[in-house]
């Protein structure tokens, strides 16, 4: 068993923070209601930085992902969410929920007004009982206030049979609940289900009232009874309430444990709040997200992009989930992290920019990764309710793996995470496929593709190109030569998909789907606009898109595109072409520049592909074009499901001026937004940003230094980060001749190993 170890942050570092946030409360530039609206499923509840408890608002009859739909009645305030999740909705359990007058049980639910939200505190009004509600949170425990008018009844109750819907329908198991006094209560709600399909989960809760109640109740299955203080589980649904007198005392407060563990230990989380002052963990809030958020400090008179900036930093920490301590799965001493939700979309940006600027808790959630497979069979490619699944295209965890690898980061079993990653590319999951592994593996590794035979082939084997490839990575790095060697080879599958015969807007050479006998799908509603999910040939994607993705190896893929010149022209099109048909024929999404669907993961690194031609000009105009068009501060200002703060980071990157091709230790540089940035690391070490002339015309690099000599290449090493120093862009409104003739970053075809 190992020990955990936390690592504290340097001297320096805690000095740079302290000092910082007495002087600037960072907090202030996020608005967690971002991205809330217009399908970016954003949670704009509370919560603490990798926070289990994240409590909010639940409306619209419990329909929409994040639990929040604006315009729509408020349910209630549950204690368990996802962030951006998209189709993939998970929990809401343990449901709190105030009015006035008779228990109604069948339609409490209220409209709303005045619904405000900042970093630990969220308040809103219930406007049919007109009642004021503020809620905050720590890690294990939430807080309620509750503002009545003055009533003779005022309630508050708890309904353990709600929970959100979803695309795999979330199902009631069982509950039960107990009222231990006129000011406590506990019980739990049991649910299965959700993204991943995934056994019962029980939530177990234990609460503490600040009044004494007149009087109170529990339900079982939509009948009311008063006076009875529990209700033992039938697999029905089941509830209580507590009534108040408000007449005099207006306000009641509530502090709510929550675990997965049992009632004993949600009453231990409940200590996590010592006082019944509702700033308490609001200020502690502030206080943890100010340590995240001030080690990146940026200068700009553009106050709307420092607003957007740093509420898109603010949901990358949101998820994975630290549940250490809180695993019913297993006894373990080692970090254990939830809610990998889900990293087919996380490792392109989101694992990559905690890598970077939290490096102990990234090696944390690798760790984990790790210590799931030791118990769980494999490696998850999303986890939630402590249950491995859905795996959406490859088995992107070994790209998580390789990522913390080439960063340094520590206090990883390298040799398990091998271990872990060659299980995932040898032993096929059999009818779990969409558990966890690699489906279609037989194929795979048999004739080198997944075939038709098998859904999502075309992603699949790009991907698990691209996988195979980071397995290469570590094996060559622990010295196994044999396993290097091997996994070099099959990380150019992706070559027995590309059809040098299919044709689209003059260019030729595509990603295409393949029969098991090696003949070329011919069916004429099969088109390289073609798009789908699980069952499709491209997951999410189409041939146009997917035909980029190859993220370890680019000059080979220009090579197959042509050469350079054919590739570029490619590329020109791919942002400029309209698409030629009805928009909602793409499955995802409609907000695109030209092809490239900026609000689904698949294009992520494609607008930063111009550096391998040596020309980072067009980088920067797509670039900002997406950055000026596609994200604002209004409530439906992120593209497309943040998907675990995907989209945030995605912005987070580009605005500093660089964005990763996760699972290698590259950065690709853009167009950096800021006048002046401050990066400050957990060694210690600084990078100060700055770009000269920098403005919404001035988007384009004329010349860079770093750390005070000319920089003529547009990429950079992750060492050249981390170690500190300074870059410094010159900016101008044209393009320049910076870079084009730089050395270009690499691939694996610039040495060939055999």
């Amino acid at each position: 068993m190992r020990e955990r170890i936390f690592i504290p942050f340097l001297v320096a570092l805690f000095v740079f923070v302290s000092l910082n946030a007495e002087t600037k409360d960072y907090t202030h530039y996020v608005d967690p209601f971002i991205g809330a609206d217009g399908g970016g499923y954003v949670f704009p509840g509370v919560c603490m930085p990798y926070g289990m408890v994240k409590l909010g608002p639940d409306c619209n009859e419990l329909t929409e992902n994040a639990g929040w739909q604006s315009g729509t009645n408020v349910v209630g305030f549950s204690h368990t969410h996802l962030n951006g999740s998209g189709g993939g909705c998970k929990y809401g359990n343990v449901l709190f929920m105030a009015s006035t007058g008779d228990i109604d049980l069948e339609n409490y639910s209220s409209p709303y007004d005045q619904a405000e939200a900042q970093v630990g505190m969220f308040s809103i009004h219930l406007s049919k009982y007109d009642i004021y509600v503020r809620l905050s949170a720590t890690e294990h425990a939430g807080f309620h206030e509750y503002t009545f008018p003055e009533t003779q009844k005022a309630n508050i109750f708890v309904d353990l049979g709600k929970f959100l819907a979803s695309i795999e329908k979330q199902e009631f198991v069982g509950s039960e609940v107990r009222i231990l006094s006129d000011t406590e209560i506990e019980g739990y709600t049991r649910v299965r289900n959700g993204w991943n399909f995934s056994k019962a989960y029980t939530v177990y809760f234990y609460a503490k009232f600040d009044t004494h109640a007149e009087s109170l109740g529990t339900w079982k299955n939509g009948k009311a009874q008063a006076g009875v203080r529990s209700q033992s589980d039938e697999n029905t649904k089941c509830g209580a309430w507590f009534t108040f007198n408000t007449m005099e005392k207006k306000t009641v407060k509530v502090k709510v444990g929550i675990s997965y563990m049992g009632c004993n230990k949600a009453r231990e989380n409940l200590a996590e709040i010592a006082s019944w002052d509702i700033e308490e963990p609001h200020q502690r809030s502030v206080t943890a997200w100010n340590e995240i958020l001030s080690q990146i400090d940026v200068e700009t008179s553009a106050e709307e992009s420092k607003k957007i900036f740093y509420s898109s930093v603010y949901r990358i920490f949101m998820q994975p989930v630290d549940y250490s301590g809180e695993n019913p799965m297993w006894s373990s001493d080692e970090p254990y992290y939830g809610d990998y939700h889900a990293i087919w979309d996380t490792f392109r940006a989101t694992h990559p920019f905690i890598n970077l600027f939290r490096p102990t808790r990234g090696g944390e959630m690798v760790q984990s990764l790790v210590n799931i497979y030791e118990h769980d069979k494999f490696m998850p490619d999303a986890r939630s309710s402590h249950w491995s699944g859905r795996t959406q295209a490859g088995s992107n965890c070994d790209m998580l793996v390789a990522d913390a690898y080439v960063k340094g980061i520590k206090d990883v079993d390298w040799e398990q995470a091998l271990k872990a990653m060659i299980k995932n590319a040898t032993v096929p999951p059999g009818d779990d496929e969409r558990q966890y592994g690699r489906g279609g593996l037989w194929d795979y590794n048999r004739i080198g593709y997944v075939s038709t035979s098998f859904e999502r082939g075309c992603s699949r084997t790009f991907e698990y190109s691209a996988n195979d490839y980071a397995i290469a990575t570590l094996a060559k790095g622990l010295g196994k030569t044999e396993i290097y060697q091997e996994f070099i080879k099959k990380a150019s599958s992706w070559e027995n998909l590309w059809n040098p015969n299919i044709e689209s807007f003059g260019f030729k050479g595509f990603a295409w789907p393949r029969n098991n006998d090696g003949t070329w799908l011919d069916d004429p509603d099969f088109t390289v606009f073609s798009s789908g999910s699980f069952e499709h040939q491209f997951y999410e994607t189409f041939s146009w898109e997917l035909s980029f993705y190859v993220p370890h190896d680019i000059k080979r893929l220009i090579t197959k595109m042509g050469g350079k010149e054919q590739f570029t022209k490619r590329l020109d099109s791919y942002f400029t072409i309209t698409f030629p048909g009805k928009r909602d024929e793409l499955l995802f999404y409609t907000k695109m520049v030209g092809l490239c669907q900026i609000s689904n993961e698949p294009c992520f690194l494609t607008p930063s592909l111009y550096a391998y031609v040596g020309e980072p000009y067009k980088t920067a105009r797509i670039v900002r074009q997406i950055l000026a068009t596609q994200y604002s501060s209004a409530s439906d200002g992120v593209p497309g499901n943040d998907d675990s703060g995907s989209m945030g980071a995605w912005y987070a990157f580009h605005s500093l001026g660089f964005y990763p091709n996760a699972g290698q230790d590259v950065y690709l540089i853009s167009s950096p937004v800021f006048k002046r940035a401050t990066l400050t690391f957990e060694n210690g070490k600084q990078m100060i940003i700055t770009s000269i002339n920098s403005s919404d015309k001035n988007i384009y690099i004329q010349s860079c230094k770093l750390n005070g000599k000319q920089l003529d290449r547009c990429w950079l090493r992750h060492s050249e980060i981390v170690n500190g120093g300074t870059l410094e862009f010159i900016m101008g409104p044209e393009p320049s001749t910076w870079a084009i003739n730089g050395e270009l970053p690499p691939s694996m075809s610039d040495s060939d190993p055999f």
